[in-house]
């Protein structure tokens, strides 16, 4: 929704971390079980918040966090009402379609997605959407890189960072 109003011409970069770009209600026809999945999921959040934050937080994160990480993270969840939430969700995975933005960003663009994602290729059909895009996978890591790679996606964010400040404009670090 920001590149599609504001544009990417004041940025230096942009990070985009282990999602795939919204295809909106196209992709309820491409992916129909996904999207009826998906809805399933939804309706266990409504009924059994708690439950469905923990169980999401055990899928979306692989590697052993230390004592409290996983109840802070559910705890901060449970702020977003169910309806609220799901009204969020609903609108991001099934509304607009925001693939034609990729065309738009005209900045070097770092994608880091976890080598085992079920979206990894649509991650990487949109890389190939982004003119100056570098996508770079994590290995042994779940959704949640950053938390089950902390030094690897650290190390890719330091690089892409430093690459900025030294790159000349329109090259892709």
């Amino acid at each position: 929704a920001y590149i599609e109003r504001y544009g990417t011409h004041d940025l230096a970069g942009l990070v985009l971390v282990d999602a795939a770009v919204s295809d909106g209600a196209d992709g309820v026809t491409a992916r129909a079980q996904e999207s009826a999945a998906q809805l399933r999921m939804l309706a266990l959040y409504q009924a059994h918040q708690p439950e469905y934050l923990r169980g999401m937080m055990d899928t979306i994160i692989s590697k052993p966090q230390s004592d409290g990480t996983i109840d802070g993270l559910v705890d901060t969840g449970m702020k977003t009402p169910p309806s609220i939430g799901t009204g969020m969700l609903v609108a991001d995975l099934f509304g607009v379609n925001r693939t034609a933005a990729l065309k738009k960003i005209d900045c070097p663009t770092l994608i880091i997605a976890s080598a085992k994602s079920d979206e990894l290729a649509r991650q990487q059909a949109g890389a190939g959407q982004i003119p100056h895009a570098r996508l770079e996978k994590i290995e042994d890591a779940a959704h949640a890189v950053f938390l089950d790679q902390p030094e690897r996606f650290a190390e890719l964010l330091e690089k892409f960072v430093k690459d900025l400040t030294t790159a000349s404009p329109g090259s892709t670090p």
